[in-house]
């Protein structure tokens, strides 16, 4: 499987080997407060109304998610699965009345792809999924369908729709970025899928931005401030090295994951 990934060009700074503790203590006095949900990893479920989970522990304070994408009651703690970015690894903290401060890594259970650059001229044309924030957990296939109601498919992106893989290559033959592909030519596909996990198989949905580029040196450069904003704030995959703070100055967006495309 760690294969696939052998040609990631940008796999982002934020891949380092640190061990992150599920709850350290940062500020004020005292012992830290176990802070937990449960569980590292929360899945949507199939029911009529939004899935809240809960700290296994109520207490005054105020908590935050990071990066960007996770929606939390900041009074409560709460966290609205249902309405959160799934697929990805968040850093949740909470910062008691007298000032100290725990955190808990939790993921949204679901798929991602890395921002990446793909070199059609080397063979690298498969935008592989990435389940539950981490390349090196199996993707159940068994049982689990991709690009559900063909949104993606229709619209020219080549989603395989019993793995979720990307082909490419075939996309800029079908025309998406035009009969002949232009520099900083961008689409956006959303990508509907159920896995045969603990979510039951619930309806879930990624956005992908595919960019088109005849050569690296082409890339807009806004695009590579975001790539490298996302390396810097060490965003979503295991291993990811946060830094220890409440919140932060700048809030990084994983969302949706930026696939560019280099044809030469």
């Amino acid at each position: 499987m760690k294969g696939k990934y052998a040609r990631v060009d940008i796999l982002f700074a934020m891949i380092a080997s640190v061990t992150i503790f599920s709850c350290t203590k940062e500020t004020g006095n005292g012992n830290p407060s176990q802070f937990s949900y449960g569980d590292s990893i929360l899945y949507l479920k199939n029911q009529a109304t939004d899935y809240i989970v809960y700290p296994t522990e109520q207490k005054p304070g105020e908590y935050f998610g990071f990066p960007d994408g996770i929606e939390i009651d900041q009074t409560t703690g709460a966290i609205n699965v249902s309405k959160s970015e799934s697929g990805l690894r968040y850093r949740v903290s909470y910062v008691s009345p007298e000032g100290d401060t725990s955190t808990t890594m939790i993921v949204i259970s679901g798929i991602n792809f890395l921002d990446k650059f793909y070199h059609l001229s080397q063979g690298d044309s498969i935008a592989f999924p990435i389940y539950n924030a981490s390349i090196d957990r199996i993707l159940p296939l068994n049982g689990s369908n991709f690009d559900e109601g063909n949104n993606a498919n229709s619209g020219g992106c080549s989603v395989r729709t019993v793995d979720g893989q990307i082909n490419l290559a075939q996309t800029v033959r079908n025309g998406v970025f035009g009969a002949v592909p232009q520099n900083d030519a961008k689409r956006e596909f959303d990508i509907y899928y159920r896995l045969n996990d603990n979510s039951n198989k619930a309806l879930d949905k990624i956005r992908v931005k595919v960019y088109y580029y005849d050569t690296i040196n082409d890339v807009a450069p806004d695009l590579l401030q975001t790539l490298k904003d996302r390396g810097d704030e060490g965003v979503f995959l295991r291993l990811a090295s946060f830094a220890r703070t409440a919140s932060t100055t700048k809030a990084a967006k994983p969302r949706p994951p930026c696939v560019i495309i280099i044809a030469n």
